[in-house]
């Protein structure tokens, strides 16, 4: 097969999607290589809002501009962890960066930062991410399960989660409605 790297990409589920983690889901894909695929599920909202993940956490909250925004849920693979993907690309203690316009930390430093007012200007916390094994999302592919389109950042950070899914089909022309359940179909 040939390779491919799908690193900054979205992947859009397709609506025959079978598995309910990734079902209607936007997933941003942050690393994709030899040794398979990590990415976010962008555009799925839990029930925790931040504030109260910060008071779980014992970080005190005092950023009024994130109250009442949700935490996502990142995807089915460690769903106890948390997850920032955040726009400037700053130096954190546990940092990956995607290119010069995307990063995904993992460290607690960036959560104090972001609840005290002083982290990244555009951030998404998630609980959970979405992996795959080598080979795994290139036969995913194959089996038309997923769309993809190079992803834009201000999709992520400048859209609420509802309006993502839409704004990613947007940028392949597609309207998602129009799309089959059938394979070869549309």
């Amino acid at each position: 097969m040939q390779s491919i790297n799908l690193t900054h990409h979205f992947l859009i589920a397709m609506p025959a999607m079978e598995d309910p983690s990734f079902s209607k889901t936007l997933t941003y894909i942050c690393e994709h290589n030899e040794q398979g695929a990590l990415g976010l599920v962008v555009n799925r909202p839990t029930d925790l809002m931040l504030e109260s993940m910060f008071d779980e956490l014992g970080i005190p909250f005092n950023n009024p501009s994130l109250r009442g925004l949700p935490v996502l849920f990142g995807g089915p693979v460690q769903l106890d962890r948390g997850f920032v993907l955040h726009h400037p690309v700053d130096g954190w203690q546990s940092t990956m960066t995607v290119n010069e316009e995307v990063s995904l930390t993992t460290s607690l430093d960036i959560l104090q930062a972001i609840a005290g007012g002083k982290g990244p200007r555009q951030a998404l916390v998630t609980l959970g991410y979405s992996g795959w094994a080598p080979g795994q999302l290139e036969y995913e592919l194959a089996q038309n399960a997923w769309l993809t389109v190079p992803a834009s950042p201000s999709i992520m950070f400048e859209l609420p989660p509802e309006k993502r899914l839409a704004a990613a089909m947007d940028l392949l022309g597609i309207n998602f409605s129009s799309l089959s359940d059938e394979v070869g179909h549309s």
